[in-house]
């Protein structure tokens, strides 16, 4: 057992130097930059009017964003993107509603298994994923290359449910058991005891995992280029794709596309962090904490 004396004082940082000090924020600056070039390229790759052997544009223009959601291909891809996405979103509320239900009120030894297994879609990359389903399902009435919608929606579901589960599990750690058991002792069944009490306090936590889930669903890349083999049912990261292999302002519109998802990603990140304020970290806590 560690004793620390009355008066004990922790130690302090040590204060850089002007000299060092400079070098680091120049250092955290270039690496900054680095990691931004990508993003900057596609950024003005999206508003570039007339760009030929310059460093920059020469000039500039809004109108490829108009093309984003008015090109056929594009209009399309929105469109399939967003009812594969609602669709894998709504699957994945039900779900993740039941999973976190019995990782936080169940005590049982296979719970740490039940947890590694709905996390495990994360680290595996989503087209290593799709190509296991192509083989499975390839030649059945689930083959992609007949109609992929419905392994389209698995596939989302399945690569997003730990954003729902991991919400809806921290909602349910700090609601605690008590209310629960109140509305039983008082004579509500199990049924009512979810409908009036459980799903009210869970709102806020399924709502930001909802958000989450439809985000990365919407611009899911890894199954999309795989899975989604025929050009009417392209979602927005297969019609990215393919437009910016066309000639023309094919490359414009898709880098237009892609400055919305990366605006749309940013905006459901701060509204999910909003709404779970310093909860937001403790989605991807392990269940045994």
């Amino acid at each position: 057992m560690i004793s620390t004396s009355k008066g004990a004082q922790g130690t302090s940082g040590k204060k850089l130097s002007a000299p060092t000090l400079v070098f680091v924020y120049a250092f955290l600056a270039v690496v900054t930059l680095l990691a931004l070039m990508p993003h900057i390229s596609v950024i003005l790759v999206a508003i570039s009017d007339k760009w030929f052997m310059t460093v920059l544009p020469e000039s500039y223009t809004l109108r490829h964003f108009a093309g984003a959601f008015t090109h056929k291909l594009a209009v399309s891809g929105i469109r399939n993107s967003l009812f594969l996405s609602s669709a894998a979103t709504a699957c994945d509320i039900i779900l993740g509603i039941m999973v976190g239900y019995l990782l936080a009120r169940n005590k049982g030894w296979w719970r740490e298994a039940l947890d590694a297994l709905i996390m495990l879609p994360l680290a595996v990359p989503g087209i290593v994923l799709a190509f296991s389903y192509l083989s499975t399902f390839s030649g059945t009435r689930l083959d992609p290359l007949k109609d992929p919608t419905a392994l389209l929606i698995i596939c989302y579901s399945v690569r997003r449910l730990p954003y729902i589960v991991r919400s809806v599990y921290a909602g349910f750690q700090h609601i605690g058991e008590a209310m629960e058991e109140a509305g039983r002792s008082l004579g509500a069944g199990f049924a009512r005891v979810t409908r009036d009490i459980t799903l009210p306090l869970l709102s806020t936590h399924i709502a930001a995992g909802a958000i989450l889930t439809f985000a990365f669903c919407m611009f899911e890349v890894g199954a999309t280029i795989l899975l989604a083999a025929r050009e009417w049912d392209y979602p927005i990261a297969k019609t990215i794709y393919a437009l910016n292999m066309r000639l023309g302002d094919g490359p414009c519109i898709a880098s237009a596309m892609g400055v919305i998802g990366m605006v749309l990603l940013g905006a459901c990140l701060l509204i999910s962090g909003a709404l779970l304020g310093k909860k937001m970290g403790e989605i991807f806590r392990g269940s045994s904490n």
